[in-house]
């Protein structure tokens, strides 16, 4: 059972959930992105959560179905069409042998997730499929590629089609202003009350120098009272301030330390709200605590394991 690459695209990966405790040899954890996105693509297929599937980053990525097989698209609307028809994300589609799937231009989002009912079955690094290009891990082959033109993509036999989607008031919308709860972080009452002021007070201008590794912000630069710190371990949505004062925000294959002083963090939700927009969409923030970011987390797991998709 499998897919074959007719085009790769600017930018596709095999993600899981990601490569979990190995930040200590160096070794960051990957996998997707945008978290909501990925774990209920799963879900609509009643996969497990962590099942690999493929991040595909602006789209102009082509798949024939060697197959038949039932598939979930979430995520970005990269303008997924089955056999030139085009198709929704956030639901499930069937497909049949012989079929083409495209994904040409972005619509809403920059990031959309393809998951196939079973998995995908890519080659395991220490413990995961989730690909980091600059560690040479993950991918089909467990050397951090990304995927090319010619690339097999076999999956588990897949189970009867049942079409299911995310109802549309839970869709999110990457079209709209775009503003993210920030944690304290250890260094921020280096930062005077002017500068946090000036930070949460700023609308953000996301740069052109975006990736898997962090995001570069433009606006108001803000300033710590100290020169630098003793490098240390950088969690997933940290916003570390260079001397320039244009906040960074780290994201999935960021490095596992640094000596910036961060000002603050992301919860991975947001973070996954921040990865889906693209250069000029604009950004602000706002002070939030460890407390909201876990009882939204622990509502997002609770939907995930006990609230059905809507079934047709």
């Amino acid at each position: 059972m499998s897919f074959e690459v007719l085009e790769p695209g600017m930018l596709a990966l095999v993600q899981d959930a990601g490569r979990h405790g190995y930040q200590h040899m160096g070794v960051t954890t990957g996998g997707p992105m945008d978290e909501f996105a990925f774990f209920w693509a799963n879900r609509l297929l009643g996969n497990d959560l962590d099942a690999p599937q493929i991040e595909i980053t602006f789209g102009r990525f082509s798949l024939k179905a060697n197959h038949e097989a039932c598939i979930a698209i979430t995520g970005g609307d990269l303008g997924a069409r089955i056999n030139d028809q085009a198709i929704a994300p956030w639901r499930t589609h069937h497909i049949n042998k012989g079929d083409r799937l495209d994904f040409t231009t972005p619509v809403s989002g920059l990031r959309a997730y393809l998951a196939v009912s079973g998995g995908f079955k890519p080659a395991m690094k220490l413990g995961s499929c989730a690909t980091v290009a600059r560690e040479g891990l993950g991918g089909l082959d467990g050397k951090g590629a990304k995927l090319a033109k010619g690339d097999t993509l076999e999956f588990e036999k897949n189970a009867s089609f049942v079409e299911a989607f995310l109802p549309e008031p839970e869709v999110p919308d990457y079209q709209q202003h775009l503003r993210l709860g920030v944690i304290p972080g250890y260094q921020y009452r280096s930062f005077s009350i002017v500068q946090r002021e000036k930070f949460f007070s700023c609308d953000y201008e996301i740069s052109q120098n975006i990736d898997r590794m962090g995001y570069r912000l433009k606006g108001d630069a803000i300033h710590s009272d100290l020169d630098g710190i003793i490098s240390e371990g950088i969690a997933y949505g940290a916003i570390q301030v260079p001397k320039d004062g244009q906040p960074i925000v780290l994201m999935k294959d960021r490095q596992t330390i640094g000596g910036y002083p961060k000002i603050g963090c992301l919860s991975a939700l947001d973070a996954g709200l921040l990865a889906q927009r693209g250069p000029g969409s604009s950004v602000s923030f706002f002070l939030s605590d460890v407390a909201e970011a876990e009882g939204r987390r622990m509502l997002f797991n609770q939907r995930l394991k006990t609230g059905a998709p809507g079934v047709r």
